[in-house]
């Protein structure tokens, strides 16, 4: 007689892993927190490279730590390396390089750091990258949502 052999499951074997970003920044706590409590995020992964800074209001590391535990059920993580070096941050904003510059100098930052051997696909399910910019278009938040779905396989990003 065979050993039983569990099924696999189709919707494990056929659904992405799902990676969120959010911005903070023209969101007030209730509809920030409410977001992520709704979407079912289970881990906030900060990408800011200053979590500390007074203009960051309700999403100061200490106090962000402690209302995504309260509200979400949520863990926090900072990730530094997933940010752009402050060379690269300032240039952009003294505007002495254009966003496709910034973008590809950034994406070469994330080659350089091998990010993708740093954090595995099932560590970013369900899990969501958070910077300030209130949409992705032009926030690192996405090209970090985009390195990652050109480095795995079954990833789909969902922008908050």
């Amino acid at each position: 007689m065979r050993p039983h052999i569990w099924p696999i499951l189709p919707e494990l074997t056929m659904s992405k892993f799902k990676l969120f970003t959010v911005g903070f920044t023209k969101k007030n706590a209730e509809t920030f927190f409410g977001t992520l409590k709704r979407f079912g995020i289970v881990k906030l992964i900060d990408i800011r490279l200053n979590n500390v800074s007074q203009l960051a209001g309700f999403t100061k590391k200490d106090d962000l730590v402690y209302f995504l535990k309260q509200i979400c059920g949520c863990d926090y993580v900072h990730e530094p390396f997933l940010a752009p070096t402050k060379e690269i941050l300032d240039a952009y904003k003294k505007k002495e390089i254009t966003w496709p510059e910034y973008e590809k100098r950034f994406n070469d930052l994330l080659i350089s750091r091998r990010v993708n051997a740093l954090i595995s696909p099932s560590e970013l399910h369900m899990a969501c990258l958070l910077c300030s910019e209130p949409t992705p278009e032009k926030c690192h938040r996405r090209l970090v949502a985009e390195f990652f779905k050109n480095s795995f396989e079954d990833i789909e990003i969902i922008h908050l």
